[in-house]
């Protein structure tokens, strides 16, 4: 099942209206943001910026292309439409269908006529997005999207392509083939696990447990670089990196990865969120994007019933408290106002 909010487990909230608020934000997103690609018709683009400063979309230099934002977008719009499925609005999740379609057509086009481009993590996010599009379509209509399918297949090779045995495993960042992280390798593993390929799936999560693992915090931290004498690990830790390996334990669904799964809920609350007031906030730019990527995911959790009501419990307050302190913002750029819609359907969806 690759909707966004698998399982059985209800943690309602009902202090607020987050399905009309995730509309809300969806309305504004398009609004302000959203347009056809050069005006073909059938496509559709996310502009990066909106409000008074804002270039128009003419006059953005082509060479400005952020493609891992609008994988992230495509993903927003699926989970409205996985949201509209389950309540029951065919018509509406059709409609989100059909957005999404335009809006991987204009994906391809703005990236020269194909998916692939220089970044594996990049085409992690899209991967993950396009066969969340082809589910969707199954369910509405009982047959895939050409489109999806076909960018599912091609980004899928690449993702093999950057994953050998250098440093034990895993995938690498780019195409320059000098650094491996968790960007990369935990969308992959969550790519992997969802279109069947377990054992891959698997050894990507181990590689990762094994080499970006912190014992210390019980979080990921974000990279390792192989050197002439061995390895040199990049420390950071960033709240998305947690997101995608919590959902590929989940998916992959043994014993001892349903227990790594239940820990890092633990770790995030405890090393990530402030008492009261959900998880923080990462600054400006690509950093916007990376709390709402965990929260997307954290709600597969809070709806696993495999998992303790306790650990489910935390997964749900987590991304409730973080929902409240984004009601009175309107963001001007088009990461944070993807990140405040899809938090938003999180909590919609517990």
């Amino acid at each position: 099942m690759t909707g966004p909010f698998p399982n059985t487990a209800k943690s309602p909230h009902p202090s607020r209206d987050w399905a009309a608020l995730a509309a809300t934000a969806a309305q504004n997103v398009n609004a302000r943001f959203g347009h056809p690609l050069m005006r073909l018709p059938g496509t559709w683009i996310g502009s990066l910026a909106a409000g008074p400063n804002a270039r128009p979309p003419s006059t953005v230099p082509w060479s400005e292309w952020h493609y891992w934002w609008q994988a992230h977008y495509l993903d927003a719009i699926l989970d409205a439409g996985f949201l509209a499925l389950s309540n029951g609005a065919r018509p509406a999740a059709r409609r989100w269908l059909r957005q999404g379609q335009a809006l991987l057509r204009g994906i391809l086009i703005r990236n020269f006529g194909r998916f692939p481009n220089h970044f594996y993590d990049d085409m992690a996010w899209l991967a993950l997005a396009a066969s969340r599009l082809n589910e969707l379509s199954l369910r509405l209509n009982a047959k895939p999207v050409a489109l999806a399918r076909f960018a599912t297949r091609v980004l899928t090779r690449q993702l093999h392509a950057a994953h050998d045995q250098v440093l034990g495993g895993g995938l690498y960042w780019s195409r320059k083939r000098d650094y491996k992280n968790t960007p990369v390798n935990g969308p992959a593993a969550l790519h992997f696990a969802r279109i069947g390929e377990l054992r891959t799936a698997a050894a990507v999560t181990a590689w990762l447990r094994t080499e970006l693992f912190d014992l210390d915090s019980g979080l990921y931290m974000d990279g390792v670089h192989p050197t002439a004498t061995g390895r040199s690990v990049e420390r950071n830790i960033y709240t998305y990196n947690q997101g995608p390996i919590l959902a590929a334990l989940l998916r992959l669904g043994g014993p001892g990865q349903l227990e790594q799964a239940a820990g890092l809920v633990t770790a995030i609350k405890a090393q990530l969120s402030t008492p009261g007031h959900g998880l923080r906030l990462e600054p400006g730019g690509d950093g916007s994007l990376f709390t709402g990527i965990l929260c997307r995911y954290l709600a597969v959790a809070a709806r696993d019933g495999r998992l303790c009501a306790q650990t489910r419990e935390t997964a749900s307050n987590l991304i409730v408290q973080t929902a409240e302190q984004l009601l009175n913002h309107e963001p001007d750029q088009l990461s944070a106002a993807i990140q405040r819609w899809s938090i938003f359907s999180a909590a919609a969806a517990l």
